[in-house]
């Protein structure tokens, strides 16, 4: 039954106070991410329908750049149309964004801080077992069946083990779903939007996005800092797929190889920083944009804008796919083969959740993870280097957010203050 408040779309004002609690609290990448907005906007709302929902994540989950980030624009877009799209999806990633930069300033002006990094350690245990408890809340919703639970099981063994490519897994178990025998019913339609619908929009978007991109270019030149910013994280928006994890190794190589931009120990910094602040985990991309801008400028200002043109090119893009592809995502249920090929992405989508997370836990847990060469090749860690205060936090973490139900922001402070506790503690 659809209770009386799914009839009725909150007010502007209402969506925006939601989503920038979201904003804030939106720690744990997109497993965590996707969980926090499903209780926010489904379980203690009903803003949407679990089926828009999961159509939603799924279309989000095929296209370039931050999945979580994404589907929170959707959700403003499908209460309030652009406006509301674009200011759920700004609140989604501003919070972050602030925090980001300011960790960036710090750390480029000290370095690493012990004090800070033992309150991360503790904000990460506490992150760990967030991603566990959202990887626990989606699998019980995508998973229905048997064929479910298998393909989320094969995505995790594809990804994991052999270090397949995201978009193969992806395009292997929407073409399983979209062919299996007993989803061959007759093909429905529904009205699609027209062209001229859409296509001001498309429009108005690749014009945020690719002018001010042609204009540094052709005022400061391709090979000033601010120009190479921006091509580099433009490209990066066309290609990321599956989020943040599934571009790093790019990045990394990239940014610290050729570009040299930053160092391969700075790199993993900042995902650390990333990871245990609110927002998308692409965020990392500011970090990076700002020490390239700040050293190649010499100055903070300088800094401040490549960060915020790092921002500009990672996200404007994203609002593009969203808002010009939104319309065309509830034709998508009224075909049956699609929507079995989307079932079937979705429990894939469990399971690449599923390597995020054990792939997040083995770093927090470890200072030693590797992956293998060969074909066989497993994320596995150096056990000499498990970190027991990091073992115990989780614990802790654990067992007041599943066991005694704690709330985020509740179950995030203790972890913190335990960590710079134990800090202190040291010898």
């Amino acid at each position: 039954m659809i209770s009386l408040r799914a009839m009725q779309a909150p007010s502007f004002t209402e969506l925006c106070r939601v989503f920038s609690r979201i904003g804030f609290l939106s720690f744990g990448g997109p497993a965590g991410q996707i969980a926090l907005m499903h209780r926010e906007v489904i379980e203690e709302r009903d803003w949407v329908s679990e089926q828009e929902y999961l159509t939603a994540l799924n279309f989000c989950m095929l296209l370039p750049g931050p999945e979580a980030m994404q589907l929170a624009t959707w959700v403003g877009w499908r209460l309030h149309g652009t406006k509301g799209g674009i200011t759920a999806g700004l609140l989604f990633v501003l919070p972050g964004a602030v925090v980001i930069l300011a960790l960036a300033m710090i750390y480029s002006s000290f370095g690493s801080v012990p004090q800070v990094e033992a309150v991360l350690l503790g904000v990460k245990a506490a992150v760990l077992a967030i991603v566990i408890e959202a990887l626990l809340r989606v699998a019980r919703r995508a998973l229905k069946n048997q064929f479910g639970w298998l393909t989320a099981a094969m995505a995790f063994i594809a990804l994991f083990v052999f270090n397949l490519p995201f978009p193969v897994v992806i395009l292997v178990a929407a073409y399983t779903g979209l062919t299996r025998q007993e989803n061959q019913a007759t093909i429905q339609t529904a009205p699609l939007p027209r062209l001229r619908e859409v296509l001001p929009t498309a429009c108005v978007w690749l014009a945020v996005w690719l002018l001010p991109l042609a204009l540094m270019v052709f005022v400061l030149g391709p090979n000033n800092i601010f120009s190479a910013i921006a091509i580099f994280f433009s490209k990066l928006a066309v290609i990321t797929f599956g989020g943040a994890y599934a571009v790093l190794s790019y990045m990394a190589q990239a940014s610290v190889e050729k570009l040299h931009w930053l160092t391969s120990s700075e790199m993993i910094d900042g995902l650390g920083l990333a990871e245990t602040t609110p927002g998308p985990l692409i965020l990392v991309n500011e970090f990076v944009g700002y020490l390239a801008a700040t050293r190649a400028t010499h100055s903070v200002w300088g800094g401040m804008a490549g960060a915020l043109v790092t921002l500009w090119m990672t996200f404007a893009p994203c609002f593009l796919w969203v808002l010009t592809g939104a319309p065309y995502i509830a034709a998508l249920n009224a075909n049956p083969r699609l929507s079995s090929a989307l079932q079937a992405i979705m429990a894939a989508v469990v399971g690449v959740i599923m390597n995020l997370s054990v792939w997040f836990g083995l770093n927090v847990l470890f200072g030693k993870v590797e992956r293998h060469s060969g074909w066989f090749r497993p994320w596995l860690p150096d056990f000499s280097t498990l970190n027991f205060t990091a073992l115990a936090l989780v614990i802790v973490a654990a067992l007041v957010l599943l066991r005694l139900h704690w709330s985020v922001p509740r179950t995030l402070l203790l972890c913190g203050a335990l960590g710079f506790g134990l800090r202190l503690l040291a010898p």
